[in-house]
This record gives C-alpha cells, structure tokens and sequence, in this order.
C-alpha cells in the first residue's frame, strides 16, 4: 500500500513538539499530592499522624476525666503538638528523598526538567498536608474539650487565642520545613531522618547542658538553639529579643540548610 505525499506533511505536523505546552504547575502539585500515599511509606505515615494525635488526646481526655485534673481547650492543642511534631518533619523528609530512595528521580525530572519547580511543588504539598495535619488536630482538641465538660462536670473552657493557635500552625510549618531541609541537604531518607531525630532530641538536650555549665554559652544559646528559641512562640509570649533570636537561629538551622539543599538538587546527577 502506498502513501500518498499530502499524507506525509499532515503527519509531521502532528509530531511536531515545538508546540508541546509545559507541564502546569497545577498539575505538577497533583501529582506530587498523589506521590504521598502512593508508597506504603506515605500511606501509613500520613494514617500514624492521624491516628497517633486520636490516641494522645483520647487517652489525655480518659486521664483528666479520671482523675478529675481540670484542663481548658489550649491544654488539647498543646498535647497534639509532640504526635504532629514529630511525624510531619518525617512527611516533609520523604517528599524530597523518595525521588532517590525509589529511584524515580530519573523519571521525574525526565518529565520535568524544570527542577526549581518540581522542588516548590513539593514544597506546596508539604505545606498543605502541614496544614491539614493542624486541621486535624484543631478539630480533634475541639471534640475531646467539648466531650470533658460532660464527662468530667466541669465548666468548659475555651481559652486558646488567635496568637496561641497561629502560634501552634507555625510550629507545625517549621518543623516540617525543616525536614524538608536536611532531606534537600542529604537526599537520603535514613540519614535525613536520624540527623532530624538528633537536631531535636539530642542537641538540645547538650545545649542546655552547656547552657548549666558554661556562663558565657548560657548567652548564646538562645541565638544558635532554634528549638531554644521556639520556647516563646509555644506560649505566644514572644517579644523583639526572642524575635531576634528565632530569625537568627532559624537561618543556621532552617534557612542555611534549605537553600544549601535546593542547590544541591539543582545540581544533582540523576542516576
């Protein structure tokens, strides 16, 4: 069977790919969103976050009621802080070092060559799941604080202000940027992970010692703890001197290993 000639233009022209559009960045959001539960890794840590905030603040409610403690609503809120801590930093982590880890980054920025946005893509992901994370856990303290003047006979107490849960939103945001960071800066998931686990539980442990034994350290701990200096921000006391402390520890520990990842990923050689 022969081709005529008039067929032979029509198809080049469907071929040609100097009008491929790019890839929307909306798109690029979706399909980083469905990255996160795609994996069992995402799957069950996004369930554990769920779960594990249900359980804190079941068995905060069982005790308070038991042995009739009187608490208010900020009480809740704050005793959801440690579960979502601590599991959101994990989520911010393996949305950046799965694309090594599972050795889907050849694939994906294959696709999208356009690195920068694959980052901020994933940056926006993390960012919303933080926030859904706080959701979460905002209408759980609701629930349990509505459920303890029932159960426990006491006057409910709705003290949390717009401070103290800003406050609480910004806690949960840092922590998981700050995963995202050591991720970008290591871009393996094991690593990431336990240097996060010791920036949180080990160093500030050796700060305060240092803090207790050395007069002059006990001055510049509050400039190079970040956690130190998110004391304040917990309580929504802070003042301009624990402003200035947060900025300037926060650019060593959060802002510094940020920018020194994204680097590093620009520049990284995809295998």
């Amino acid at each position: 069977m022969s081709i005529s000639s008039g067929a032979v233009p029509a198809l080049g022209h469907s071929l040609d790919i100097s009008s491929t559009q790019p890839t929307p960045f909306g798109r690029l959001v979706r399909v980083e969103l469905r990255k996160t539960w795609d994996t069992r890794a995402g799957f069950w840590l996004l369930l554990s976050i769920a779960a594990l905030t249900a359980v804190v603040m079941v068995i905060q409610l069982s005790v308070v009621v038991v042995q009739d403690i009187t608490v208010t609503y900020n009480d809740f809120l704050t005793s959801t802080n440690f579960s979502v801590a601590v599991l959101l930093p994990i989520l911010g982590i393996l949305l950046l070092t799965s694309e090594w880890s599972q050795r889907t980054a050849m694939v994906t920025f294959s696709l999208e060559p356009r690195r920068p946005l694959v980052i901020v893509s994933k940056l926006v992901v993390g960012v919303g799941l933080a926030l859904a994370a706080v959701l979460v856990a905002l209408v759980l303290a609701t629930v349990c604080n509505a459920l303890y003047g029932p159960l426990s006979g006491d006057t409910v107490t709705w003290d949390a202000s717009f401070a103290q849960t800003g406050a609480f939103v910004l806690l949960q945001l840092i922590g998981m940027l700050t995963g995202f960071a050591f991720a970008a800066l290591l871009l393996n998931s094991p690593a990431a992970i336990v240097i996060y686990m010791v920036y949180s539980f080990v160093l500030p442990g050796l700060f305060s010692l240092g803090a207790a034994l050395i007069g002059w350290f006990e001055d510049l701990q509050p400039w190079i703890d970040f956690n130190f200096a998110q004391g304040p921000l917990v309580d929504a006391t802070m003042t301009g001197k624990d402003w200035a402390h947060f900025a300037t520890s926060g650019f060593i520990w959060l802002v510094l290993p940020l920018c020194i990842g994204v680097w590093r990923v620009l520049r990284a050689e995809v295998k």
